[in-house]
């Protein structure tokens, strides 16, 4: 028997609340099995609902259960919507001490040795600067996690019930 992706889809529309385990179990067949940009959109809209908790919280969530790698990724998202005036600041100790990190130069790139030492509660806190900076960051880091579906299994079922609702109603749409 075929999966039936646009099946599973629709028992999330309109908000329907599946239990925990039940939304980490289709969240994975669906991660499998959607288009990317399916994925990444339903990601977005999980980030962006008010009924989640806010973007830089969702951000430091997944930060805190990544691999050194994917916490350099998550980081050089980040630090790219930032304006220089910010940049500035980082490189001069701001935003928490994170700016010591990088010996006190304006960040580029991050290595994920140098992500390994950074705290989810500074990832919020840049998290929460890249927002206000540039709202844009919630849709790269959606298409961020959609290259790495495992993360976002870390802000929980209610968090996945709702991404899958946006990914249900998005592949209604098209």
């Amino acid at each position: 028997m075929a999966f039936d992706l646009g099946n599973l889809l629709n028992q999330y529309l309109g908000g329907a609340a599946a239990n925990q385990q039940q939304a980490h179990d289709d969240f994975d067949r669906v991660a499998q099995n959607a288009p990317q940009d399916v994925l990444a959109r339903g990601v977005t809209g999980a980030l962006r609902s008010d009924q989640t908790p806010p973007f830089p919280q969702m951000v430091s969530q997944m930060f805190g259960q990544s691999d050194p790698h994917q916490r350099a990724g998550m980081l050089n998202q980040l630090l790219t919507t930032l304006g220089p005036a910010v940049l500035a600041q980082l490189g001069s100790g701001g935003l928490g001490g994170l700016g010591n990190l990088f010996g006190g130069r304006t960040p580029t790139q991050v290595t994920p040795e140098q992500a390994s030492q950074v705290s989810p509660e500074q990832v919020r806190e840049l998290a929460e600067k890249a927002e206000q900076e540039n709202p844009s960051i919630v849709d790269r880091m959606g298409d961020f996690y959609a290259q790495n579906p495992t993360l976002v299994k870390a802000i929980g079922g209610a968090a996945l019930a709702i991404a899958l609702g946006h990914m249900a109603q998005n592949m209604r749409r098209h």
